[in-house]
């Protein structure tokens, strides 16, 4: 699955690796640690992973410290995460239907 094609991928994909150079306090890793669960329940495990506490607060505190519009910031950044699950998700059934189809039945 090739996930930069999905949107709001390239907040997924930095928080990604920001995670994997530990660290869990930038705008995308508080988005992969909002997301977590569902992220997980779509295909994209996040378990390996320290993520922060309190990452809605956390996420808005850093805003906070770096926009004048963190409010309506904040808000987008969600629904670019939202998107990215939405499709990640929308994704994930068409493959297990493609699978489906291809399992014969005895």
């Amino acid at each position: 699955m090739n996930l930069s094609n999905l949107p709001g991928a390239e907040l997924v994909l930095q928080g990604l690796s920001d995670l994997e150079q530990g660290n869990s306090h930038t705008i995308g890793a508080l988005l992969i640690a909002i997301a977590s669960i569902r992220l997980r329940e779509a295909g994209l495990d996040t378990r390996q992973y320290q993520l922060a506490c309190q990452p809605e607060e956390t996420l808005y505190a850093l805003l906070q410290e770096e926009r004048e519009d963190c409010h309506s910031y904040y808000n987008a950044l969600l629904n670019r995460l939202h998107s990215f699950c939405n499709a990640l998700e929308l994704e994930n059934r068409e493959m297990l239907l493609l699978n489906q189809e291809r399992v014969p039945f005895d």
